[in-house]
């Protein structure tokens, strides 16, 4: 019995790294949760309910993981780096929100880093374009609900000051 080959191996093993990579992302969020304080703000028309949140970012988070899985395995060792940057500084800006939103409440904070999290999305798609279009797919639905999410963040910081 020869086993699994050495590159699909390998392949599995740098989807595996980037899954463990959004999830600790995706736990930022879940170690600052809405609570009571987000129960209690006025929020604007359109905003979806709670449950769709969790459900959401988990869909965003597998195809965001899957997209730079692509990327990965389709460029050198030497053009990683400039090619991965905008999408490891997304991440960073990701989590970021969540505290500054959920953790300190600090709304329009929050939503000048979202902003600069729209921006990297669209660096990072450029980037990813080049070597993959799947993987540019793949990141424009999560750009659409960033986008929305600012629509969000903007309603809730004028609507409560």
């Amino acid at each position: 019995m020869a086993g699994a080959p050495v590159a699909s191996r390998h392949s599995m093993a740098i989807l595996s790294g980037w899954l463990l990579l959004v999830a600790l992302v995706a736990m930022v969020g879940a170690f600052t949760p809405p609570g009571t304080w987000y129960a209690e703000l006025d929020k604007p028309p359109l905003t979806p309910p709670d449950w769709l949140f969790p459900v959401a970012w988990t869909t965003l988070y597998l195809m965001m993981a899957v997209a730079a899985w692509r990327v990965t395995l389709r460029v050198t060792a030497a053009e990683r780096v400039a090619v991965l940057w905008p999408f490891v500084a997304q991440l960073a800006a990701n989590g970021l929100w969540s505290i500054l939103f959920f953790g300190m409440h600090w709304v329009f904070v929050a939503l000048a880093d979202l902003l600069l999290l729209w921006g990297l999305i669209v660096l990072t798609i450029r980037r990813f374009a080049r070597v993959s279009s799947l993987a540019a797919w793949l990141l424009v639905p999560y750009l659409a609900w960033v986008s929305f999410a600012g629509y969000l963040n903007a309603g809730i910081g004028w609507l409560n000051g």
